[in-house]
């Protein structure tokens, strides 16, 4: 399976990977599905990684070793401040490391060539990317079904985030993922409408916590927004050119932007409550402040570190949280 593939360490322009005839493969995701995801982050402290670094950093050096990983596409701007350390450690053990950066001035000739960079860098261009665009645009209106109907309260809050979540890559398979998408929406389809679940919005970067969501919904919660997969599925990107696309994408630009997308979609769907998934020793956390002045709604943060399940401290303050908003 990841024979012709190239890792991603988050969200990238995967156009033009598959117009290069490579597949993508999101290492995230296969660092919380694997059935030994401590073990993941382990690995990376035997070769050196401090305890005190990102689990999600130590588990991807893990997953590219574990399952044989050989060329990486580094984000080195826009992304997470450890992934410049992390891909100079995968250069010196003989992993291709492909860097890629979303420009900080956020203008349209600044990212036209970084995208065109990355394209030559994989032997494609970015009209070849432009060309592959409408077959995953057309898998990410189905993750847009979904989400409208999420907004309906007909998607639970675990289907939602993995039917958004998995556009990242289309699994290196987009006839694969178009499959499950479809199975998704129609199940929430043949669904009632019901808006009597207390309705959450969750900022912040992918949760390393297995069972959050399913808690929350037996506290009677369901989460009708999920920011960062919403912004990896490209919603507001769909039919549109691959530069304009990744301008819209907010989630490697600056916090303020951010929250006023998800501010503005809170009011859309009824939110009455915000949880902020912050990772443990990650940069973001700092960030946390300036949430809980502009947004405007009641806000739990939430902190972990490693793989597992919801603590009894943390579910104690989940509950307290729910209370508030009843």
């Amino acid at each position: 399976m990841y024979e012709n593939a190239i890792g991603i360490t988050t969200t990238v322009p995967v156009e033009i990977i598959y117009a290069a005839g490579r597949t993508p493969v999101d290492l995230n995701n296969i660092f919380v599905a694997d059935p030994d995801s401590n073990g993941l982050v382990a690995y990376a402290e035997e070769r050196g990684f401090p305890q005190s670094a990102c689990a999600w950093t130590k588990g991807l050096y893990g997953v590219i070793h574990r399952y044989g990983i050989r060329e990486v596409v580094g984000v080195v701007e826009g992304d997470c401040s450890n992934t410049f350390a992390l891909c100079e450690i995968l250069e010196s053990e003989g992993i291709t490391v492909h860097p890629f950066g979303y420009p900080s001035s956020r203008r349209p000739d600044d990212l036209s060539v970084a995208m065109d960079r990355f394209a030559d860098r994989l032997g494609t261009t970015l009209a070849a990317a432009d060309a592959v665009k409408p077959r995953l645009d057309a898998i990410r209106a189905i993750a847009g079904d979904v989400y409208r109907l999420a907004g309906e309260g007909r998607v639970n809050s675990g289907d939602l985030f993995g039917a958004l979540l998995n556009t990242s890559d289309f699994f290196g398979d987009p006839d694969r993922c178009r499959r499950d998408l479809e199975a998704i929406r129609d199940k929430a389809a043949a669904e009632p409408a019901d808006r009597q679940w207390i309705r959450l919005s969750c900022a912040g970067v992918p949760t390393i916590v297995t069972d959050l969501w399913q808690q929350f919904e037996e506290m009677g919660a369901r989460f009708v927004d999920h920011e960062v997969p919403r912004q990896f599925a490209l919603l507001d990107g769909i039919g549109r050119d691959m530069v304009d696309t990744y301008l819209r994408y907010t989630y490697p630009y600056d916090v303020f932007t951010r929250i006023r997308d998800v501010t503005a979609e809170a009011e859309r769907r009824g939110v009455v409550g915000l949880v902020h998934y912050v990772q443990s020793f990650c940069h973001r956390m700092i960030e946390d402040r300036l949430w809980r002045e502009r947004v405007g709604l009641p806000i739990l943060t939430l902190e972990a570190d490693r793989p597992g399940r919801v603590d009894e401290r943390t579910r104690t303050r989940m509950e307290a949280f729910i209370e508030r908003l009843m």
